[in-house]
């Protein structure tokens, strides 16, 4: 751990900061149960000074955590060979309202109102597995207008309340100043977005490849002479649409399965590009029935007019890959369990769970669990 220490967590140039670093990751990585502070030192049997140190390290030290994050990407780009990026919403609950982020929201998938944090996740796809590379903190509620709240919390004036796709285009600038990475194309579930049509313009103005997810209500323009507006799920009702091979798909038993898929056979362009913005992209639309052929069917719109079905599917697998990921950021180490309040200690702490998770699936750390029983 302490290579794994020194190379990821170069840009703190303190001592004293990577000693904690490699404290906080040691307990996260060996212990069980809840990981806070109090019990972060217990797994690792140091003095109880240690609370306060591993507390001041996450909640007050000011260390950036954006070069960690861009070394763990790097990291995994060395080892893990990635072909994609993807995107996972964290929903953490939370009681009371002075931890930062936290407010009450109408969850879409529910219709039920929550409270807590909500957080988006960037990963790295690579065979098999996703790994988080870098954090958003989504704004709601009093967080957008209290100014005293947020000078509580350490919010950065910067920091706005904005939706989530305003967060997914942010990750990708940064993303695309990873030489070894920013070619890869995004794989987003963008569904439910209220903005899904300005990230679609937003990753065609970065010039990347991308295979999302959109509701059947996505309005596209259809045609390469004189285009119309329509949307996907419209055009797969057309003459144009077509059935092509089959593509696979692989369900929890292990079983392949063929499961058919239709391709609109026309030019689909976006309607917000224009001129320098990727006027001369096209795109294909591609629907899948539902698994039990009850539900409506899934629409995807993809940039990648080449590759075959089957591939552009295997890529979209990826984002099973991420979802799995962020359960085991949940149980096992510590992404809900966040204790501070502030801006930068959630970051740091979620920056601390990406680099643990790294480590214990990257550099082959042994899985060793202590303190089962503690409280």
């Amino acid at each position: 751990m302490h290579g794994f220490v020194e190379d990821v967590f170069r840009s703190l140039h303190r001592v004293e900061q990577r000693r904690w670093a490699r404290a906080y990751l040691w307990g996260l990585v060996h212990g069980s149960g809840r990981k806070t502070p109090r019990r972060l030192a217990r797994f690792g049997a140091l003095p109880p000074a240690a609370v306060h140190g591993l507390h001041q390290f996450i909640n007050v030290s000011p260390w950036d955590w954006q070069p960690v994050r861009r070394r763990l990407a790097e990291r995994v780009a060395a080892v893990a060979a990635p072909f994609a990026w993807t995107v996972a919403e964290l929903a953490i609950p939370k009681s009371g309202d002075h931890s930062v982020g936290v407010h009450a929201r109408t969850d879409p998938a529910t219709g039920q109102r929550v409270h807590g944090q909500r957080a988006l996740g960037l990963f790295l796809v690579a065979e098999g597995r996703a790994f988080p590379v870098d954090w958003s903190l989504l704004l709601g509620g009093a967080w957008e207008r209290d100014e005293e709240l947020r000078r509580r919390a350490r919010v950065p004036e910067a920091e706005t309340a904005r939706p989530a796709g305003a967060h997914v285009l942010e990750q990708a600038a940064r993303a695309v100043t990873l030489p070894r990475l920013a070619g890869l194309p995004w794989v987003l579930d963008l569904t439910g977005y209220e903005d899904a049509a300005g990230v679609l313009a937003g990753l065609a103005r970065e010039r990347l490849d991308v295979v999302c997810e959109v509701d059947p209500g996505q309005v596209v323009l259809a045609g390469r002479h004189a285009p119309r507006v329509s949307s996907v799920g419209a055009l797969m009702g057309t003459r144009h649409a077509r059935q092509p091979p089959v593509t696979t798909r692989q369900p929890p038993d292990g079983r392949t399965n063929a499961v058919p898929v239709r391709a609109y056979a026309g030019t689909v362009r976006l309607p917000q590009q224009t001129g320098a913005d990727g006027a001369g992209r096209t795109y294909r639309i591609l629907e899948r029935p539902a698994a039990d052929g009850q539900l409506p069917p899934r629409y995807w719109i993809t940039s990648l007019t080449e590759p075959s079905v089957d591939q552009v599917f295997a890529l979209v697998r990826g984002r099973g890959a991420a979802l799995s990921a962020l359960s085991v950021l949940e149980e096992r180490f510590g992404a809900l369990d966040f204790e501070g309040r502030s801006y930068p200690g959630w970051h740091h702490h979620m920056t601390m769970a990406s680099a643990a998770y790294v480590h214990q699936h990257l550099d082959g750390a042994p899985a060793v669990l202590v303190g089962a029983a503690a409280g």
